[in-house]
């Protein structure tokens, strides 16, 4: 998403709810499970976008290392600028242009691993998911943790129409038109099992959340 306007939009979108609600549903899995972050845990948000989870995330665990990675240089350009002004955090919170294909397909060599992997709304831009997957599984320290959250597919234009109108009355058409691309491109709870299963991460569980998302959490094999 390098285009100039998408990039303004969504930077100014006041998505601080849902963001909020996104780092705390994620502490409560982590506490669950026993993996809190502590000063030696690594902490990878994919598909960052101009880092509003991110952020949250090194403000929540300051001792930890968060990274960013994004696609676009345009939304890592922004997100670096607005890490200038975060004060102390700055240490130990980095973000990085990079291409989720490039690790699925073996083309970046680079040793790069975390502990816990995060995800906001990224899965339905692969039009094919294995590369998700795979990079997930390659980024993933062994026995790692993931928290994603996506869009989940309506079963109609008129139920995503329905979706767009209760969520996101009145914001720019630019967003209303991304927002309704993204919910016919998403994917379903049992379409996200079968994915799992094909890539061998039999430790992750899918759920339904809301009425037009689902999460995917647990422990990456």
């Amino acid at each position: 998403m390098n285009n100039p306007l998408q990039v303004k939009a969504y930077a100014e979108a006041d998505f601080s709810k849902g963001d909020s609600f996104f780092v705390d549903e994620l502490e409560k899995n982590l506490k669950l499970s026993g993996r809190l972050p502590n000063s030696s845990t690594r902490i990878f948000d994919l598909g960052c976008g101009p880092g509003n989870i991110t952020e949250r995330l090194a403000l929540r665990w300051p001792f930890a290392t968060v990274l960013g990675l994004d696609g676009a240089e345009e939304m890592i350009a922004l997100a670096r600028k607005r890490k200038d002004s975060l004060g102390e955090i700055n240490r130990r919170l980095f973000y990085r242009c990079l291409n989720l294909k490039q690790i699925s397909d073996g083309s970046f060599a680079e040793d790069l691993s975390a502990e816990i992997l995060v995800s906001n709304s990224l899965l339905h831009h692969f039009h094919e998911p294995t590369h998700f997957w795979k990079s997930v599984k390659r980024l993933a320290k062994p026995g790692g943790f993931l928290f994603l959250r996506d869009l989940r597919r309506p079963s109609s234009r008129d139920s995503a129409k329905a979706l767009q109108e209760k969520y996101l009355p009145m914001s720019p058409m630019i967003l209303i038109r991304d927002y309704l691309a993204s919910l016919h491109a998403s994917f379903t709870v049992d379409e996200v099992n079968v994915q799992l299963a094909k890539s061998d991460l039999t430790g992750l569980t899918v759920t339904e959340f809301s009425d037009c998302y689902l999460e995917v959490f647990g422990t990456i094999d």
